[in-house]
């Protein structure tokens, strides 16, 4: 399983982001149901027991709501590729949240990240150089800001590769404010 630590985000803000969506020839709007603000890609996961470990260290992370603020557009190019995204606005319980996580993959055996977390909400993806309309479309929406929304609980998401667009299955949602384990009868290998 390809999987995938994220805060989902509320139909308000998926409603204001999917505005954005313009009919640009070559990018691949992703559906307003799959944005989410990663805090951690954790990558193929194999291993039963690995992912029950895995399971019980995020039931064990608690923290304070989290605010998710969508403010900004901007590119990132990886390789050919490039993505849209909006930012979202820095926080401390933001912060303090994805660095529990970061700590409780560590503890279950996973490697460090190596990027350093910048909280953004994916929106689409092209190829090549990004044109003129691109351009203008980041210009009108670079002051973009959103209504803060508290998220209380965060969730495991599998990735399912193939198409343009993402498909992704939420295998468990975890509470901030409580250690209660969600059931792993979703999870199948």
């Amino acid at each position: 399983m390809r999987l995938f630590i994220a805060l989902d985000l509320a139909s308000e803000h998926k409603r204001l982001l999917s505005s954005l969506r313009r009919p640009y020839s070559g990018v691949t709007w992703y559906p307003p149901d799959t944005y989410h603000l990663t805090l951690r890609f954790i990558g193929d996961v194999r291993s039963r027991p690995i992912m029950e470990e895995l399971d019980h260290a995020l039931a064990a992370v608690t923290t304070e709501p989290v605010l998710i603020e969508p403010c900004g557009v901007g590119i990132t190019t990886q390789g050919l590729r490039s993505r849209l995204w909006t930012g979202v606005a820095p926080s401390r319980s933001l912060n303090v949240l994805q660095g529990k996580i970061e700590t409780a993959l560590r503890r279950c055996g996973f490697a460090l990240e190596k990027k350093r977390f910048i909280p953004h909400i994916s929106l689409g993806a092209f190829d090549g150089e990004p044109g003129a309309d691109i351009v203008r479309w980041i210009q009108a929406n670079n002051l973009l800001r959103a209504r803060a929304i508290t998220s209380e609980h965060f969730v495991l998401f599998r990735s399912h590769r193939g198409g343009d667009a993402p498909h992704y299955e939420a295998c468990a949602e975890y509470p901030l404010t409580s250690g209660a384990l969600p059931s792993l009868e979703a999870w199948s290998l």
